[in-house]
């Protein structure tokens, strides 16, 4: 027994003992850990932000949704370009995935990104998500000071006004949606107080560029035009991709895999202020 405790306080000792950038390196690798596995390219500890591309990206899945299926596709496409990259996982309860308090989701990002900064070394981030993740830190954009550390927020489909019902989501998710017991899924719900409250007053807060990539096609989102944030146009772009690309029919999951959809966000990426749709398709 008394070697035991030695041996505890030994531990105990070391740790409190460590060089400061030991003790960084440790719980950095705690959290990038804790994520899981993460979609190709992403959450590696030892990349490092560029003069060109000097802000970290963050994707952030939709409802249901994990970032490693969520980001399979877009993921390694930013890191061929040089981004470092940082996908979170949130919201798990036992309805699934990205299904917990959007409060409380908000909070888990506003850690992820504190970290993801100490990690880097990066003054600002650039945040991706699709649906929820679109909409969900803009609370913390609002609410818990994100827009000090935000540069750009690109969001698919996001439920930024809420919408009529998630039907055909149980179809397309990968099984284990329980939206009856989802309370994020309630809370996207149009008129819910979540929203009310999102939305009251300046919904593009700070000195963040705004990028909303919609379809018409959206079987979840609905109406379609509920993902459009209002704002000035020199920070708020609110794209439908029909506009452009006609013949695109894809839809709420699909298209976080359409290659003409990435193009908006390679855009707002390289650039200051929002996606310009006429940049992008000439």
């Amino acid at each position: 027994m008394f070697k035991n405790s030695f041996k505890l306080i030994l531990v105990i000792a070391f740790f409190f003992v460590l060089p400061h950038h030991l003790k960084a390196e440790v719980s950095t690798e705690t959290f990038l850990l804790e994520q899981g596995t993460p979609p190709p390219g992403a959450n590696l500890k030892n990349c490092e932000p560029t003069l060109d591309k000097p802000n970290p990206v963050i994707l952030v899945p939709g409802t249901f949704e994990r970032s490693a299926q969520n980001w399979l596709t877009l993921s390694p496409e930013l890191a061929k370009k040089g981004y470092c990259v940082y996908a979170i996982n949130y919201g798990l309860t036992h309805a699934g995935p990205s299904t917990g308090d959007i409060e409380e989701s908000a909070k888990e990002l506003k850690e992820f990104v504190d970290n993801v900064l100490q990690l880097t070394g990066a003054r600002k981030v650039d945040i991706i998500g699709h649906s929820q993740g679109g909409m969900m830190p803009r609370y913390y954009l609002k609410f818990m000071g994100g827009d000090k550390h935000v540069e750009n927020l690109i969001a698919f489909v996001p439920s930024n006004h809420g919408t009529t019902g998630f039907f055909g989501l149980e179809q397309v998710s990968s099984g284990v949606a329980d939206t009856a017991s989802c309370k994020a899924c309630q809370q996207q719900l149009i008129g819910s107080e979540f929203l009310d409250e999102l939305n009251k007053g300046n919904e593009t807060p700070g000195n963040v560029s705004y990028t909303v990539i919609s379809t018409k096609t959206d079987q979840v989102v609905i109406p379609y035009t509920s993902a459009f944030l209002h704002g000035p146009e020199v920070q708020v772009s609110n794209i439908t991709i029909q506009d452009y690309y006609p013949l695109n029919l894809i839809g709420h999951q699909g298209i976080v895999y359409d290659r003409l959809s990435f193009a908006f966000v390679y855009d707002a990426l390289a650039h200051q202020g929002p996606a310009n749709p006429d940049r992008v398709v000439k």
